[in-house]
């Protein structure tokens, strides 16, 4: 693991449950009523709750369309993360702009992770020499970067630990389900097609997973900017692939795409929007792509519809 991604977090994948308890702030009261757990984004916050099921209350600080890249928080955001038994926040600067308030608590020994700090660095697609945050869209990796929650949940209220141990086989099982279908589906796509096209660098660890070449308009955070010689060049290759389709996402804003769909068209290849993806937020709660699961699949079956 990288030196400079051990410095700031609870449980690490080269930790041991006994670092782990020794680390902890176990605070008054937490094994009645649900612990009080803060995530920044919906994928981290509904994860807490199928692991925690009926023994957590999770808040989520980022909701459906909501880009981590450029949240600022709130005053009300921050004492949610100073109440709560946990924090768990993805790290890898995906929250840029919370960094400093989430390493301090931490530091200040709150408990919690930030769950893609656990993975090793050499899982990890590093772009421009800093790591891609975006790992829940490679599923099996997201598993993996997950299993610091059952960990801190059983530490922090061990009368049901098993029930969290449960809870998490049953979830992993699910993204096994769910790894398999993406790569099953994602096969159907006729190869030269594999070339998924979006607003950002957001899907690098699904291409990397399911075999498709991915190129985002802007860079890996949306705080990038994406420039004509970034968008003419990937016209060009759109046109010189004749790629059937490019997808806009549902917390980024649509010029891009759209000034890249009329660059397509100035050289003779309409392509098509292909749809709308869930990049860096989930859907609306109650719907099926509210939740992690279903964003994953709403995503596959929007692409292999456009591209097959």
């Amino acid at each position: 693991m990288s030196p400079r991604f051990t410095r700031r977090y609870l449980f690490g994948a080269i930790g041991t449950s006994a670092v782990l308890a020794s680390s902890l702030r176990i605070p008054a009261g937490a094994q009645s009523d649900g612990l009080a757990i803060t995530t920044t984004i919906g994928m981290i916050a509904d994860a807490v709750r199928n692991i925690g099921g009926d023994h957590v209350n999770v808040t989520s600080l980022m909701g459906p369309g909501v880009d981590p890249h450029l949240y600022k928080p709130s005053a009300g955001d921050i004492a949610k993360l100073e109440s709560a038994d946990a924090i768990f926040y993805g790290g890898l600067h995906l929250e840029g702009r919370m960094v400093d308030v989430l390493e301090q608590l931490l530091d200040r020994g709150a408990a919690g992770a930030a769950v893609l700090e656990t993975l090793d660095s050499d899982q990890l697609i590093e772009t421009d020499g800093a790591p891609d945050p975006h790992v829940w869209f490679d599923v099996a990796l997201w598993g993996e970067a997950l299993a610091s929650i059952p960990t801190v949940l059983s530490e922090l209220d061990t009368s049901n630990t098993s029930t969290y141990e449960d809870n998490w086989a049953s979830y992993k099982s699910t993204l096994t389900e769910l790894d398999t279908y993406a790569e099953e589906q994602i096969g159907t796509i006729p190869e030269e097609q594999r070339v998924l096209v979006t607003a950002h660098d957001a899907f690098n660890y699904f291409g990397r997973r399911y075999g498709m070449e991915v190129r985002g308009i802007q860079g890996m955070s949306t705080a990038s900017e994406a420039g004509a010689k970034d968008i003419q060049e990937l016209a060009d290759f759109l046109s010189e692939r004749q790629i059937k389709a490019i997808f806009v996402e549902s917390s980024v804003p649509h010029d891009t795409i759209e000034a890249l769909q009329k660059a397509c068209e100035s050289r003779g290849w309409p392509v098509a929007v292909g749809g709308e993806l869930f990049s860096d937020a989930m859907g609306d709660e109650g719907t099926p792509e509210g939740t992690y699961v279903g964003m994953v699949r709403h995503n596959v079956d929007t692409i292999v519809a456009a591209l097959a």
